[in-house]
């Protein structure tokens, strides 16, 4: 399975039509938002902390384009970097999610390159669609040792968009697992994800790559993390997989403008699960991430 619309780990949708969000801390979205804190401790939801985050870190969709999360994840720590705050949409909310948690990027790096893809995936009973990405909810716990969102070591929002309102929520609090289950489930190929009766779906066609919520979630400054393919580098006969791009491109440009500082790594147009192009993803983000290492320094402030 190489070609880059196979349906892979961890999961992304296709881009589609051009939005904004108009989310902002506290501000009501599906009926789920709330100020101060929720009774529910596990039920997913977006909670207002009123606080101020110096700097994000944002990790976009891809699908299996996002091991090269990890590898940018790798570099990072390795120059003593960290962030205030973690956001990711799609694979980059799953990445995201491990990392906030605490766990190690080495575990992380062993453990892309080692999950079963069919281990993610769930036969669904109830509600739209046949498959769920189950799975992604039982790794994202078993990482984080059943912790909620709210006690993550590193604030962190799992991005989805409510189905029937098209609007995107930014789950801070409760089940993480199925925060980012929500978040990975892809339109139209995964069941979404039922909360308080609302239908949460990927958020890719909205905002693969949510700079513009992180700042409205209070960051000060962001570092965007690009896992789209570089469009003009599509093959002769990828012209329909390009359009697709260019789309997303439209999407993930809206949001750039109002990043820090933007990696996007080249490793290549097609992608696939072998561990071949898992370790080469992986790579790709590691190198190019520490050729970028004195901005990163002095975007961090310490330098």
């Amino acid at each position: 399975m190489n070609r880059r619309g196979s349906l892979a780990i961890l999961g992304c949708g296709a881009a589609a039509a051009l939005g904004a969000c108009s989310l902002k801390p506290g501000e009501q979205q599906g009926g789920q938002a709330s100020q101060g804190h929720p009774a529910d401790a596990d039920t997913p939801s977006q909670v207002s902390t009123g606080q101020s985050y110096p700097l994000a870190w944002v990790l976009s969709s891809g699908g299996p384009r996002g091991f090269v999360h990890v590898g940018v994840l790798k570099a990072l720590h390795e120059l003593g970097l960290q962030p205030d705050l973690v956001l990711g949409s799609s694979v980059g909310a799953l990445v995201g999610a491990l990392y906030a948690a605490g766990m190690p990027v080495a575990d992380m790096e062993t453990l892309a390159l080692e999950a079963s893809v069919s281990g993610l995936f769930r036969l669904n009973l109830r509600g739209q669609g046949w498959i769920s990405v189950g799975g992604v909810a039982d790794m994202v716990n078993d990482a984080a040792g059943g912790r909620r969102l709210q006690h993550f070591p590193t604030p962190f929002a799992a991005v989805a968009l409510a189905q029937q309102s098209n609007t995107l929520m930014a789950f801070n609090w409760g089940d993480a697992g199925l925060a980012v289950q929500a978040a990975c489930s892809i339109e139209g190929q995964l069941a979404p994800v039922l909360i308080r009766g609302q239908a949460y779906l990927d958020a890719d066609r909205l905002s693969p790559m949510p700079v513009r919520l992180a700042k409205r979630l209070g960051a000060q400054r962001v570092l965007a993390i690009d896992a789209s393919a570089y469009e003009d580098q599509a093959p002769p006969g990828a012209e329909a997989y390009r359009a697709s791009d260019l789309r997303k491109r439209q999407l993930t440009q809206a949001d750039a403008v109002f990043a820090d500082l933007v990696l996007h790594p080249a490793f290549g147009y097609y992608t696939g699960v072998s561990r071949e192009y898992r370790e080469r993803t992986i790579d790709a983000g590691y190198r190019q991430t520490l050729l970028q290492a004195q901005a990163l320094r002095q975007l961090h402030g310490l330098s």
